[in-house]
């Protein structure tokens, strides 16, 4: 069996870390799965096309999914600082960027690394 690649660890890691976003949400059902699977298509051409984006493929994915989700199902995730009087989704920071977190930009605060959300 080959290893894989530094671009296909990239992207199933950031398959599995969105993936396990969106169960943390209960979300994570047959369609919204396919959302994710298009999000790492799209992104596999981007990498390959700029190999040195590797560390930034995990925010995009999780912006692609969000982006998804807001125009089918609503706004994801929903942020859990501010409570359900105020309801308004979480940002991926840094937007191109290495190790990228769920960010409420009202509170200024960082909920959880991108994969962690519980």
């Amino acid at each position: 069996m080959d290893p894989l690649s530094p671009l296909e660890q990239s992207l199933h890691a950031a398959r599995a870390l969105v993936l396990a976003d969106l169960a943390a949400r209960d979300v994570a059902d047959a369609d919204v799965v396919s959302l994710v699977e298009d999000a790492v298509t799209q992104r596999r051409w981007w990498v390959e096309q700029w190999p040195d984006g590797t560390d930034f493929v995990l925010g995009l994915v999780a912006q692609d999914v969000q982006d998804a989700l807001l125009e089918k199902y609503g706004r994801w995730p929903l942020c859990p600082v501010c409570g359900a009087d105020d309801p308004h989704a979480l940002e991926v920071e840094p937007e191109l960027g290495a190790e990228p977190h769920w960010v409420c930009a009202k509170a200024a605060v960082i909920v959880a690394p991108v994969g962690s959300l519980s």
